[in-house]
């Protein structure tokens, strides 16, 4: 009976349900459930195909000075790969991402960690042991190879091996053997090997600093080099047949370090036609508190361009008299203007500019011949040389600028290496010989290709065409339609609506050191000391730097900073990668 009551009931219950099913309210309210319901859908699914995008790229960061442990200057960089909506973007997609994918989440701190682990390494004061244990939990030890990193230390100790002479008047160890591999132990035991090392430049060795072949670089790089070295570095500094000139850096506040180093070229040339040392005197740009105990002086940032026993020499003849009268010492102001700007370049090897590789493309077609073509091999030549061994302290700021860019790109890589689950289980083992001695000369790793690109505009329109940053890009277009791997790129500019305007390139990463920039039209002197001499030091090298060591570049030939730019690439086994400009130097 219980039964045909309940099947009584429920079938009262279905027709009354049927009643208020057909009546019109109730349909209208049925409709708009279902609308409703499909709406959501759409909407979810939108979310999750933009949210995947927002994982294919490079995210934008945005690190500053005041509260990142990576820093040891004022500089870091950014990296953008698209427009300001991305911000909201990734809101949602670690949203998505943390319903769908929770394993993901933990790789995603597993990369903060070890990112901000080797930033911390990276501050003005290296964390104690125990104080970096207790911030990330983590050893010393325990924290991988960092691949985008130079062992600064290291490498400023080889490179003073290899840039001076040992007992005796001895030449340097350029031998084929290559960076670390000198200081090999094995080596000093073999008597075989002590000969080989010990043989003079003559004997085919060529100064460490040059890379690549004569082919990938200006006619005669690798002699010319090893002959400036050589003319810098006599055995004998208190020979009373030695002669110096004695010059600082150009200091008016309208000079960059583009005029600057295109001046000590000058200089450098002088001394060389007059079979002088040239010394270096204060540099304007290095007295600040970063440079410490090379305040002042060149040898903040790169290695002095002659011996130390030279420039004590030099500088005690500076308060001899007789020295001034006997033309043992000369200074700047012994020269006219005209004759360090426009100087004689050295004819000691011949004319190598007469065949300067045609690798330089303006408006489409290559450039063969051109004026001051002399001048364009020599600057090349003389600013290599001065530039040719960065400082601790210089290789300390790329650091921070390579962490700063690529330093999470750089953990995943790593972290895609080792054990998954590190850093709960850490393997340590042992430095090999291969990875001391061989592997350690690799340069640090970036992104590539990178393609560089200078972007000068502002008050520079009174000494060339200035052109728009698209006409920048359409250049970049056309490496990339040859090169179609090619998505990174190096921005320097000092002005701020060309970093505004990368928005619009969603498929390029760009990457740029975070320093104010310029709105409006200011003179560069201006702009500069509104940054700091420090600040207005650092951050053009280590673009520079970075330029240099691009696989490709653009920029702007009636630039001086792009000029020496092009020049150090040039000399640099970077020939064969041509040079995009946008316009010609403006005294061809």
């Amino acid at each position: 009976m219980e039964p045909t009551n309940q099947k009584f009931l429920e079938r009262v219950v279905s027709q009354k349900a049927l009643q208020m099913g057909s009546s019109f309210p109730c349909q209208i309210c049925v409709v708009g459930f279902l609308c409703g319901v499909c709406l959501t859908s759409l909407f979810l699914a939108v979310l999750t195909s933009v949210g995947t995008f927002g994982f294919t790229g490079i995210s934008f960061s945005s690190l500053s000075m005041g509260n990142s442990p990576l820093n040891s200057s004022s500089e870091i960089s950014n990296v953008i790969t698209s427009s300001d909506y991305q911000s909201k973007v990734k809101e949602t997609a670690r949203w998505v991402d943390s319903k769908g994918r929770e394993p993901e989440s933990d790789d995603d701190e597993r990369v903060s960690l070890l990112t901000e682990a080797w930033g911390a390494l990276l501050a003005d004061r290296e964390p104690e042991e125990s104080e970096f244990s207790k911030r990330f939990g983590l050893s010393k030890s325990s924290l991988p190879n960092t691949p985008h990193l130079e062992n600064c230390k290291l490498s400023a100790q080889v490179n003073k091996r290899l840039d001076t002479r040992s007992g005796a008047g001895r030449f340097p160890p350029w031998t084929t053997w290559k960076g670390s591999l000198n200081m090999y132990p094995a080596t000093e035991t073999d008597e075989n090997l002590r000969s080989f090392k010990n043989q003079p430049v003559s004997d085919g060795a060529y100064p460490p600093w040059i890379v690549g072949s004569d082919e990938e670089n200006y006619p005669l790089t690798r002699k010319v080099q090893s002959d400036i070295w050589i003319h810098q570095h006599p055995v004998n500094c208190h020979d009373p047949n030695i002669k110096f000139l004695v010059a600082d850096w150009e200091k008016l506040p309208g000079f960059g370090i583009g005029a600057q180093l295109a001046g000590m070229a000058g200089l450098l040339a002088i001394a060389i036609n007059e079979k002088r040392v040239l010394v270096t005197g204060y540099f304007n740009r290095a007295d600040h508190d970063g440079c410490k105990a090379s305040r002042g002086s060149w040898s903040c940032y790169f290695f002095l361009e002659t011996s130390q026993e030279c420039r004590d020499r030099a500088f005690e003849l500076i308060t001899n008299k007789e020295a001034w009268e006997k033309g043992t010492i000369k200074g700047k102001d012994s020269y006219k203007s005209k004759e360090i700007w426009t100087a004689k370049v050295p004819r000691v090897w011949g004319d190598p500019w007469s065949y300067l590789q045609p690798t330089t493309d303006i408006n489409g077609s290559l450039i063969a011949v051109h004026h001051k073509m002399d001048r364009r091999w020599w600057r090349a030549q003389a600013v290599r040389y001065l530039m040719r061994f960065q400082t601790e302290y210089t290789c300390g700021l790329l650091n921070v600028a390579r962490h700063a860019a690529f330093g999470k790109e750089a953990a995943k890589m790593v972290l895609a290496s080792i054990d998954r689950d590190w850093p709960k289980v850490i393997t340590n083992q042992p430095k090999s010989e291969i990875e001391e001695f061989v592997w350690s000369n690799h340069r640090p790793w970036v992104p590539r290709p990178l393609l560089s690109m200078h972007v000068r505009m502002g008050d520079k329109a009174c000494e060339m065409k200035v052109v728009k940053f698209e006409e920048y890009m359409e250049l970049a277009h056309r490496i990339q339609m040859h090169f179609p791997h090619l998505k990174n790129v190096w921005l320097s500019t000092e002005m701020q609506e060309v970093i505004d305007k990368t928005r619009s390139y969603p498929h390029w990463n760009f990457y740029y050191t975070n320093v104010t920039r310029q709105v409006g039209n200011v003179s560069m002197a201006t702009y500069e000391a509104s940054l700091g001499r420090k600040t207005s030091t650092n951050y053009p090298l280590v673009n520079f730097l970075m330029a240099v060591e691009s696989d490709f570049f653009i920029g702007a030939l009636g630039s001086t900073w792009c000029f020496l730019i092009d020049g150090m690439r040039n000399t640099g086994g970077k020939v064969m990668a041509g040079y995009l400009s946008v316009n010609k130097d403006r005294f061809w």
